[in-house]
């Protein structure tokens, strides 16, 4: 008998993980996400085939994931939008670490953010925000379809 096989996985998990940098005056952070559901989401979105691992043309990817991100993870420090840019990405063992950062932020009191990454792709999705402010770390989750949260330092 032959069986079939998905990469599927049991739980469907995206953290973005944020720090702001005082001498910088910027947000600098991380956004792990599984690559099989980033590829897939992106190759529905976009109708391409995305490969993200052995993929040729990086600057073209790293567009799309700029896009991607912008649609899907947006910010308010301190009740003002401010615009995230994606710097690059890595593959490592199952998940894309994407690299992250806002230019020109104020230091945050209360950041709002919206968050629905992969939501458009799967409904079960959870994404987890961590977010560090001088020695103060605030965390929240959010469980598809609910995609606001505001943190306060």
């Amino acid at each position: 008998m032959l069986f079939s096989f998905t990469l599927k996985h049991p739980f469907y998990l995206g953290i973005t993980d944020l720090k702001y940098n005082s001498k910088q005056k910027s947000l600098e952070g991380t956004v792990k996400l599984f690559t099989n559901d980033i590829e897939e989401a992106i190759s529905k979105l976009y109708n391409l085939k995305a490969d993200l691992i052995n993929g040729k043309d990086k600057e073209a990817l790293n567009k799309i994931l700029q896009d991607y991100v912008r649609n899907h993870l947006k910010m308010k420090v301190n009740l003002k939008a401010v615009e995230i840019t994606v710097l690059g990405f890595e593959h490592e063992a199952e998940a894309i670490w994407l690299y992250v950062e806002v230019n020109n932020c104020p230091l945050p009191k209360k950041m709002e953010i919206e968050n629905t990454l992969l939501y458009d792709y799967i409904k079960s999705q959870i994404n987890i925000v961590h977010c560090q402010v001088k020695e103060m770390t605030q965390s929240s989750k959010l469980t598809n379809p609910d995609k606001k949260m505001v943190l306060e330092f």
